[in-house]
C-alpha cells in the first residue's frame, strides 16, 4: 500500500468515526401492557438512524471491516446484494467516502427505498429472479474492478460483538435502570444474520440469562435449518413479501447455535402486527417490526400463562414511510391475497387495558 492510499484510509476512517460521533443513540421506547401486568416490552427504535433502519449499524461496521482489510481504496466502486434497507445505508457512506456505489436489487424491491439509494448517489441494478444478486453482485465487482461488500458473509463478523457501541451492548446498558433490567427474551429477526449472531454472542459473553428468539417468515429458509440442520436453502417460488428478513438460502452469517428459539411468522400476521403497533405508537412501522411483535405476542402469553415477570425487548427496524405503497397499499396486499386484517385485530389485544 502506498503512502497516498494509507493516508486515504486514514482519512476514510476518519470520516466514518466522525460521522458516528456525531450519531446519537437510538431510543428505546417502552410499552406497557396492561392485559399482562408484570411483563414489559421495549423497542429499540433502528429508525432513528441517519439512513433510517437498523441497517446503518451494519453498513458502518461493514465499510470499516473493507477499510482496515485494505479491501476498499480511495477509486474502489463498491457493490452490494441488498433487498433495499441495507443498500440505502451503504449508500451513504460511500458517498461520504466520495465512492461509486452500485446496489443490485430485487425488481420487487420497493420503490421509496430505490429513490433513498438514489438519493444518497447509489446506483441501481435490478434482477427479475431475487436469486440471482449474488451471482450479480460478483460479477459486477470483476467488470468494475470493484468491491462487493457482501453482508450476508461478513454480517457476523464485521461488527465487534463484545461490545464497542455494538447493538446489545446498547439494549443493556439502555435497561439498566429498568425493574427488569435483564430481558427474559430478546427478539429480533434474520436477513444476514448477523443481527442474531451479534445479540447471541453478547448475552453469552456477559452471562446474561435471556434468552434469544428470532421471529422468520414462515417462506424463509432459516427458522427450517434451525429445526433440521441439512434443510439448507427453499425451493424456487418460495418467498416472503416481508423485505429485510428471511432468506431462500441459508446465509454464511446465520450463526443457529447463538439462538435459543425460532418463531416462524405468517406474512399476514406481519403485516397485521405492522398495523397494529403503528397504530399504538402513531406513526408507521415495517413490515420486519410486524413480524417481530407477533413473535413477543406469543412469549408474552407463555410468559403469562406460567405466572412470570419480567422484560422483553425488540428492535423497531425501520420506519413504514418507505412502504406506503405496498404494505400500508390494501389493494396491493388484496392483489397478494395478503388477508392482514384479522390479524391486526388478534395483535390489537396484545396493547388492549
Amino acid at each position: 500500500m502506498n503512502d497516498a492510499v494509507r493516508a486515504w484510509r486514514v482519512e476514510a476512517i476518519r470520516r466514518i468515526e466522525a460521522d458516528f460521533n456525531r450519531s446519537a443513540d437510538t431510543h428505546l421506547i417502552r410499552l406497557d401492557l396492561p392485559r399482562y401486568p408484570g411483563i414489559t416490552l421495549y423497542l429499540k427504535d433502528e429508525s432513528s438512524h441517519p439512513t433510517g433502519s437498523l441497517k446503518h449499524r451494519l453498513a458502518r461496521s461493514l465499510f470499516l471491516y473493507a477499510l482496515c482489510n485494505g479491501w476498499i481504496g480511495p477509486d474502489t466502486c463498491v457493490i452490494e446484494a441488498s433487498s433495499g434497507s441495507t443498500a440505502v445505508s451503504e449508500a451513504y457512506f460511500a458517498h461520504l467516502l466520495g465512492l461509486r456505489f452500485i446496489a443490485v436489487v430485487p425488481a420487487s424491491t420497493a420503490a421509496p427505498k430505490l429513490d433513498a439509494i438514489r438519493f444518497h448517489g447509489g446506483e441501481i441494478h435490478t434482477v427479475d429472479n431475487p436469486r440471482t444478486v449474488y451471482d450479480v453482485a460478483h460479477r459486477l465487482a470483476r467488470e468494475t474492478n470493484g468491491h462487493y461488500l457482501d453482508q450476508f458473509t461478513y454480517a457476523e463478523r464485521a461488527t465487534d460483538w463484545r461490545g464497542n457501541n455494538n447493538i446489545a451492548e446498547s439494549i443493556f446498558t439502555q435497561m439498566a435502570a429498568e425493574a427488569f433490567p435483564v430481558p427474559a427474551w430478546i427478539v429480533c429477526g434474520a436477513g444476514t444474520g448477523g443481527t442474531s449472531a451479534t445479540i447471541g454472542r453478547y448475552i453469552a459473553y456477559q452471562r446474561h440469562a435471556t434468552r434469544l428468539c428470532v421471529a422468520d417468515p414462515f417462506h424463509s429458509v432459516f427458522h427450517r435449518h434451525f429445526a433440521d440442520p441439512t434443510v439448507m436453502s427453499l425451493p424456487e417460488g418460495s418467498a416472503s413479501c416481508v423485505e429485510g428478513i428471511g432468506r431462500p438460502r441459508v446465509e454464511p452469517s446465520f450463526i443457529p447455535s447463538v439462538i435459543d428459539r425460532m418463531i416462524a411468522v405468517d406474512d399476514a400476521a406481519s403485516i397485521g402486527a405492522m398495523r397494529a403497533l403503528s397504530r399504538r405508537l402513531g406513526r408507521r412501522v415495517g413490515g420486519s417490526t410486524g413480524t417481530n411483535l407477533v413473535a413477543i405476542a406469543q412469549l408474552v402469553e407463555e410468559m403469562a400463562s406460567r405466572g412470570e415477570a419480567g422484560s422483553i425487548v425488540s428492535i423497531l427496524c425501520d420506519g413504514g414511510e418507505r412502504y406506503g405503497c405496498t404494505y400500508y397499499d390494501d389493494s396491493w396486499l388484496d392483489a397478494r391475497n395478503v388477508d392482514w386484517r384479522p390479524f391486526e385485530a388478534a395483535l390489537n389485544r396484545l396493547f388492549a387495558t
